[in-house]
C-alpha cells in the first residue's frame, strides 16, 4: 500500500472513529449560604496539561443500590460518572479542585437543584481575594454556569461553567465543574437525594 493510500485510510479511520465517539451519549464531549460556592483560579496563566484520563467504572463497588441514581466523581481522572435508577450510565469530563487541601472526598447527596444559580464567594475566598465581588447573579459572568446541584456539604456544588477551558483541569476551590450542556443533562436526571461519592 502506498504512503498516500495509508494516510488516506488513516484519516478516514480517524474521522469515522471521531464521529462514532461524538455520537455516543454515554461519553461526554468537548441549605445554607444561598448561592455560595467556589470560583476557579485565573486561567490566563499557561497550563501545561489539560487531560482527563477516562475509565469506565461499575457502580457496584461504590454503591449498594441505585435508588435516586448515583454520582461518582473520580478526582484523579477528572471525570464524573452517573448511573440512573435503571442503571443507564453517563460519563462527563469535569474540573476538580486545584490542590489536595481544597479537595473533599467521601459521601454526600444532592439536597437542592437550581437552574440559573447565583453565586457568593465563601468567607475563606473573600479573605484570600477581597477584590472578588460579594455577589454575582445568574448569567454569563456567573462561575456556577447554567445549573447547580447543591450537596449536603456546605459550600460544595456540582455545577456548570461558562469558561470551558476549566474542564479537565485541576482548577477549582473545591467544587466539581461540568460543561453547561452536561450539567443541564445531569440536572434533568439527578434527583433530590441522589447519592454522591467523591473518590
Amino acid at each position: 500500500m502506498s504512503t498516500q493510500n495509508r494516510n488516506r485510510f488513516g484519516r478516514r479511520a480517524f474521522l469515522a472513529g471521531s464521529a462514532a465517539l461524538l455520537g455516543t451519549p454515554s461519553i461526554a464531549q468537548a441549605i445554607d449560604g444561598e448561592g455560595t460556592t467556589e470560583v476557579e483560579r485565573d486561567l490566563s496563566r499557561v497550563v501545561k496539561r489539560n487531560i482527563s484520563s477516562f475509565r469506565s467504572l461499575d457502580w457496584q463497588p461504590y454503591f449498594s443500590n441505585l435508588r435516586n441514581g448515583a454520582i461518582l466523581v473520580d478526582i484523579d481522572s477528572r471525570a464524573l460518572h452517573f448511573w440512573n435508577e435503571d442503571g443507564r450510565y453517563f460519563l462527563y469530563p469535569s474540573s476538580v479542585p486545584l490542590t489536595e487541601d481544597l479537595t473533599r472526598r467521601g459521601r454526600t447527596r444532592v439536597i437542592r437543584k437550581v437552574e440559573g444559580p447565583s453565586w457568593r464567594p465563601t468567607p475563606a475566598m473573600r479573605k484570600r481575594n477581597p477584590e472578588w465581588p460579594e455577589f454575582v447573579g445568574p448569567g454569563p459572568d456567573n462561575p456556577l454556569g447554567s445549573h447547580a446541584l447543591y450537596l449536603s456539604w456546605t459550600y460544595y456544588r456540582i455545577h456548570g461553567t461558562h469558561d470551558t477551558r476549566k474542564i479537565g483541569r485541576r482548577s477549582s476551590n473545591g467544587c466539581i465543574g461540568l460543561y453547561n450542556e452536561h450539567i443541564a443533562q445531569l440536572f434533568g436526571m439527578a434527583k433530590i437525594g441522589t447519592q454522591v461519592l467523591l473518590i
